[in-house]
């Protein structure tokens, strides 16, 4: 059986591939950091059959013990400092961890033996933040690259670092660069999972309000469950390249907000939503839409959720949540559908 080692395999992008690759018959590993992580426990339950190791993307040491000890075939670093609002106020966490942890990775594979005897395929999660502000619309893989934020910047080092090595020393090292991909897995930090948590509890009465920052950001959101088969499909090519993912279209998050309130049947929102400036970022990314035609031209690969739907998956799972752990009936509510 094929072997797969994935850093930030507690997020949700780990936890769609790790359930991905499972089901294409690999034997999975993740990586965890510490021995008292929260999100442990809940993660064995749902996938008893995934195999954690300790490490950590600030220790090369560790990266290279547990590579030695796990000897995957495909490594996917999909480990960060993901939240961008964070990386404004940790900028230099962000940059040791979503930076610099990529150089770690790479280099623990070039030792372990990731060159054509040993040929490890290495797959770097790249960002559509890494464009910021944009120089052309929609975003190629040939698209310069503008970042806004600490992670972005980090992001971009981690990326240009993957080509680096792949064009120095031979490695499959391929990077992918995807544009927002979300679901019900996604941390409640996140605007998307934020704004569907909120609908539901508003709806069931546990909450009053929803304070945002700007609602005129646009966005080319998809689902993450499609994303991750992009990563695999990349590391099945005979040969090393990088790949923008998206849908291609667009959406505003005043958008998302009124899809999601529409979907627990609440038309008029406005009076829900309160502005707070202290939500606002040093410097904003206006306008991020993807172009994945070589995605689709190489791999195959296709988006198979539209955002429609997507929201309408995060609010109902947001719905269930919020009512089991408040032992409120769903069936006693006025409901779309």
């Amino acid at each position: 059986m094929p072997r797969a080692f994935i850093t930030g395999v507690t997020g949700q992008d780990g936890q769609h591939l790790a359930e991905f690759l499972h089901g294409q018959g690999y034997d999975v590993f993740g990586m965890v950091k510490g021995q008292n992580n929260p999100r442990v426990a809940a993660l064995t339950d749902e996938m008893p059959w995934l195999e954690l190791v300790s490490g950590d993307l600030a220790d090369l040491p560790s990266l290279v013990s547990v590579l030695e000890m796990v000897q995957p075939d495909e490594v996917y670093n999909l480990g960060a400092i993901s939240f961008v609002a964070l990386s404004f106020t940790q900028p230099e966490l962000t940059a040791n961890i979503t930076g610099l942890g990529v150089l770690r990775m790479l280099e623990a594979i070039r030792m372990v033996g990731g060159t054509h005897d040993n040929p490890i395929r290495f797959y770097q999660a790249s960002s559509s933040e890494m464009f910021g502000k944009v120089r052309e619309t929609p975003q190629t893989e040939m698209t310069p690259f503008h970042p806004r934020s600490p992670y972005g910047c980090a992001k971009v080092f981690g990326h240009d670092i993957t080509v680096n090595y792949r064009e120095s020393y031979g490695l499959f090292a391929c990077s992918g660069i995807l544009f927002n991909h979300e679901g019900p897995r996604r941390g409640l930090e996140f605007v998307t999972r934020k704004v569907t948590n909120a609908a539901a509890r508003i709806k069931l009465g546990l909450q009053h309000e929803l304070v945002m920052g700007t609602l005129d950001t646009k966005r080319d959101w998809g689902f993450a469950g499609d994303y991750v088969k992009a990563m695999w499909m990349m590391l099945q090519q005979d040969s090393p390249e990088d790949f923008v993912i998206a849908t291609g279209e667009t959406q505003t998050v005043r958008e998302l907000v009124e899809r999601a309130f529409a979907a627990v049947g609440i038309d008029d929102w406005e009076p829900y939503v309160r502005k707070d400036p202290k939500f606002d970022r040093p410097a904003e990314v206006d306008l991020l839409i993807g172009d994945a035609s070589k995605a689709k031209e190489q791999l195959g690969w296709e988006p198979e959720v539209a955002f429609p739907e997507l929201v309408t998956m995060m609010v109902a799972n947001d719905l269930a949540l919020e009512a089991a752990k408040a032992g409120i009936d769903l069936d006693t509510l006025d409901l779309p559908g």
